[in-house]
């Protein structure tokens, strides 16, 4: 098997919890040496969120997969200097405090270009660098209510919801980790020269919002909640079968809708040639979503599945995360990775994307232990062992 296509890339992080973290993550996964910078002081804080074992966080195990943890204290001058000097030989830098946070480090831009002019910055922040709300505090619930999300999400009579999980600053992750190869390649091309990325959690789920802006521009459409519909794209919509389990069908291509009709039942519905397009059938939405509802309620679960995968139309139960870990297509493409914890415990971590038939990423290592990796970087930098100790008697590190 051929090296990871990241390696040989060197990444420092200076990010906390989810968007920044998440990243690095991405770059770890596919062979970038990625040092994750943590104050001595109990590290990021995601070290102790959500369950635990044995004091740390199974998230974090993830979430920081393939790092090495280095605790500097940025409050110390010698801490700030090694930080600097990481810098200097890196290739990323990733951060996401609020705006001017890396500047009062002494860790902004203008230090850390001019030390390594061909150093590519990561900066992930709630509304961005510039503008009238950059010094503001935005997290990912702000950027998934700012950037459009929330107000599509959840049903016409209720009030906004959220995704079950942090997907704003994921995704302001994945568009930081997709602007940090771009600005690689740019230096590849372009004489060396690094760059910002700069990457604002609002204007990443926004650039997800598929045709919300040019709807309301061309004609003043505002989106509104639908639940589980979408209209104009009919029918696509979950059910619930007789034994309580929810199910997802697609049936808005038009080959499908024919061949869905049949298999519930209702072939005047699949011969109608209204029914034929997307527009004739999302003008009778009400009417396709009834009779799917009806066949559906009537039934269980696997045989609703089974008929339905007879018949070549696209669906599927709701996974739990139940469901998830015994599914056997997650099985077959390696996405339930067997692992072990530091006290031997085993557990699962979720595989690696995207797949890279000559390069794929892996887990190497899971989530370090906090300054697990302090010295042996050090003493990459060229630091002996005496130096290293009198940093850590002084507090720097």
């Amino acid at each position: 098997m051929s090296q990871k296509p990241l390696q040989g890339v060197k990444v420092v992080e200076f990010g906390t919890l989810i968007a920044g973290p998440f990243c690095a993550r991405v770059l770890a996964e596919f062979g970038a040496e990625v040092i994750k910078v943590e104050s001595p002081d109990g590290g990021d804080p995601l070290r102790q969120w959500r369950k635990l074992h044995e004091g740390t966080s199974l998230w974090w195990y993830v979430q920081a997969r393939n790092k090495k943890s280095v605790t500097l204290n940025l409050k110390h001058p010698d801490g700030v200097a090694l930080a600097r000097k990481l810098c200097a030989n890196a290739d990323i830098v990733i951060e996401n405090f609020r705006p001017g946070v890396m500047e009062k480090l002494g860790l902004g831009w203008e230090v850390l270009s001019a030390d390594n002019p061909g150093l590519v910055m990561v900066r992930l922040s709630g509304f961005g660098q510039t503008g009238p709300m950059a010094q503001q505090p935005g997290f990912g619930a702000i950027g998934e209510s700012m950037g459009g999300l929330r107000f599509v999400t959840g049903f016409p009579d209720r009030p906004p919801v959220k995704s079950g999980i942090s997907i704003g600053d994921s995704i302001a992750g994945l568009w930081g980790a997709i602007g940090a190869l771009m600005a690689l390649r740019h230096r590849e091309v372009n004489g060396g020269r690094g760059q910002v990325v700069d990457v604002a959690l609002y204007e990443a789920v926004f650039a997800m919002m598929e045709s919300l802006l040019p709807e309301y521009s061309m004609g003043g459409h505002v989106r509104e909640r639908t639940g589980n519909i979408m209209p104009g794209i009919t029918p696509s919509n979950t059910h619930t079968t007789r034994d309580g389990e929810h199910v997802v069908v697609g049936g808005n291509g038009d080959a499908i809708f024919k061949r869905l009709m049949l298999a519930i039942g209702r072939s005047d519905l699949a011969e109608d040639p209204a029914l034929a397009g997307n527009a004739g059938r999302s003008a009778r939405a009400d009417e396709i979503y009834a009779a799917i509802d009806a066949w559906v309620g009537a039934h269980d679960v696997g045989d609703v599945l089974d008929v339905l995968k007879r018949a070549d139309v696209p669906a599927t139960k709701v996974y739990s995360i139940a469901d998830i870990f015994r599914d056997a297509q997650y099985a077959a493409r390696g996405m339930l990775e067997e692992a072990a914890l530091p006290d031997g415990a085993a557990f699962h971590v979720p595989g690696v994307v995207p797949r890279l038939t000559e390069s794929p990423g892996a887990t190497d290592w899971l989530g370090p232990r906090l300054g697990e990796h302090t010295d042996s970087v050090l003493a990459a930098l060229g630091l002996g062992a005496e130096n290293i100790a009198a940093l850590r008697e002084s507090g720097a590190i």
